[in-house]
């Protein structure tokens, strides 16, 4: 049973919305990212970004400091303003020709605890710390945790009646992707949603596994702190933005490494076919076009790699994972790489140019092979989660990608 709360959200006034909102942090060139805080008072990376009132690049305990001095100020300038009931909030997002449409609410600590929130990812101890010490002094949550839930008739039917009605936001970002928010604050149209999602057995974190993990500690902390603790405080939940699983867009990452281990080409090939079929598709751009068949870019040709699946033992849900082949098969055995996140020998690559690209900086001297392979389904992250396995990182790369400062949940 998943239990979704509402929640009096912290927005941007209406006619500044368009100028509020801003990408993840991360997503920004350093030119960018000045320009946009020269030119644009009104952004939310001033607030994520408080050094650059004083021109100093700030860290640590300061950093978080003058992150909620920035929130303070934008409230008393009447940039954000807090809403006086509690709702939900549907926001559909709308680019190209991917579009997609979800709800804002706060999702439950006790569901994560419990395994209603099922995770396909790993997360650093360190990360999670960091996080949660940042949540204890921001006191908010700004960008939420995407999460789906299998498609459900009624929750759509009551969705396709509430954008019938006048948008609250509808604008249109620099990057020509379409933005429209309805406020849902109805008292029998939230108990609706609320029981239709308590049929739910469970929801699935698509993307934001540090930030609910941060969240959970942040909690936990909380609660030791707290001798009244009752279950109903604001940091029992933490902010989530839910949408079925037919609307969202899973991308694949591919793989870049260095050099071949010691190996010459000849011998690296030779290694290769104990697990693979290989066939040379010469200097012609090829893209794998099912599971267990992969692409690879190696000194100026393209092959095609078949796995040999009597040679390789399925077992479980994440051993038939395309990621997981390529690391038990050639990555760890072959190229000497055992800790995916930390080796600096090997890089990721996505969008949807990412063939190409991969294909340029190994021309360039960058790296020696590449491999790229058919996107993760939601089929496969859901039987991953459900078996309490983790993936191996850099499996999905996922959209939407929300914006910062659409709403804001107060801890």
């Amino acid at each position: 049973m998943a239990t979704i709360k509402p929640f009096k959200a912290i927005r941007p006034a209406k006619d500044k919305v368009a100028f509020v909102v801003s990408r993840s942090y991360q997503e920004y060139s350093r030119k960018e990212l000045n320009a946009v805080l020269a030119f644009n008072p009104f952004s939310f990376l001033h607030i994520i970004n408080p050094g650059y009132k004083y021109s100093k690049n700030v860290s640590g305990q300061e950093r978080y400091k003058l992150v909620h001095n920035r929130y303070l100020e934008f409230l008393e300038d009447n940039i954000l303003l807090k809403d006086a009931r509690d709702s939900f909030y549907l926001y559909q997002i709308e680019k190209d020709d991917f579009q997609c449409c979800g709800l804002f609410c706060g999702t439950s600590i006790s569901d994560y605890q419990n395994d209603v929130i099922k995770k396909h990812e790993a997360t650093l101890q360190g990360r999670e710390e960091l996080f949660a010490n940042y949540l204890k002094t921001v006191e908010f949550n700004a960008e939420p945790v995407l999460m789906t839930y299998k498609d459900k008739p009624p929750i759509a039917e009551i969705i396709k009646k509430e954008k019938e009605k006048e948008p609250e936001y509808d604008f249109t970002t620099r990057d020509k992707v379409g933005h429209k928010l309805w406020v849902i604050s109805e008292k029998e149209v939230i108990a609706r949603l609320k029981a239709e999602f308590e049929k739910s057995n469970a929801l699935y974190i698509a993307d934001g596994h540090h930030r609910s993990a941060s969240s959970n500690l942040f909690a936990e902390n909380a609660k030791s702190a707290n001798a009244e603790h009752s279950g109903k405080e604001p940091y029992n939940y933490f902010m989530s933005y839910l949408i079925p699983e037919s609307e969202i867009r899973i991308y694949e990452f591919n793989r870049k490494i260095k050099d071949l281990n010691g190996l010459s080409k000849e011998e690296f090939l030779i290694k290769l076919d104990e697990f693979y079929r290989i066939e040379n598709k010469g200097n012609i751009l090829y893209k794998p076009t099912k599971k267990h068949h992969f692409s690879m870019y190696l000194d100026g040709e393209f092959y095609s790699l078949y796995l040999r699946k009597k040679v390789y033992s399925f077992s479980d849900s994440l051993s038939e994972l395309d990621t997981q082949i390529l690391f038990k098969t050639i990555l760890e055995p072959i190229l000497g790489i055992h800790d995916l996140r930390k080796d600096k020998r090997i890089a990721y690559g996505y969008d949807k140019y990412n063939v190409v690209k991969m294909k340029d900086e190994i021309d360039k001297g960058r790296f020696k092979v590449g491999f790229n392979m058919v996107p993760v389904t939601i089929d496969e992250i859901k039987a991953i989660a459900d078996a309490g396995l983790v993936m191996p990182p850099k499996s999905t790369y996922i959209e939407p990608k929300l914006r910062s400062g659409v709403a804001i949940y107060e801890l």
